[in-house]
């Protein structure tokens, strides 16, 4: 396991997440006070592709590099402020999801047992109910047969 890759990986899509959350942030600034630039950056940030958050801005930068700096901006407070929070939070998220999940595996593993031991119960008393029914030993019947 290649721990330095995964945490290079996990930064860089925590960065483009929080790029494509400024860029949230800067859209309903705009539709607050610049409908004209908004409509332009909405249409921009739809047809560039928000995945890549730096390639976004590098795209951004050279169509309105006023906008790319206030993303930037935003994107930077954005990871102070979450930052603090982020790997406790993370690491709680994880462990309450990994119990849910094995909960959720347990009912199920406890449900399929319940079922095959009813189901075999079943059997049980079908074969019960078929001895009852069953006509009587050869022996009792030869007897039975031979005295009038």
């Amino acid at each position: 396991m290649d721990l330095k890759r995964i945490a290079k990986d996990t930064a860089q899509v925590l960065t483009s997440y929080l790029t494509y959350q400024s860029v949230r942030t800067v859209l309903d600034q705009l539709k607050e006070t610049n409908l004209p630039r908004y409509y332009w950056f909405q249409e921009f940030s739809s047809r560039e592709k928000l995945q890549d958050g730096e390639a976004f801005i590098q795209q951004l930068f050279q169509a309105e590099p006023e906008l790319a700096l206030r993303v930037m901006t935003v994107r930077q407070h954005l990871a102070e402020e979450v930052s603090e929070f982020l790997p406790e939070m993370v690491t709680t998220n994880i462990q309450q999801s990994n119990m849910e999940h094995r909960k959720k595996h347990l009912e199920r593993m406890t449900q399929m047992t319940s079922e095959e031991l009813a189901a075999s119960g079943d059997r049980v008393n079908d074969l019960e109910r078929l001895e009852k029914l069953e006509p009587p030993e050869a022996d009792e019947s030869d007897s039975s047969a031979s005295s009038p």
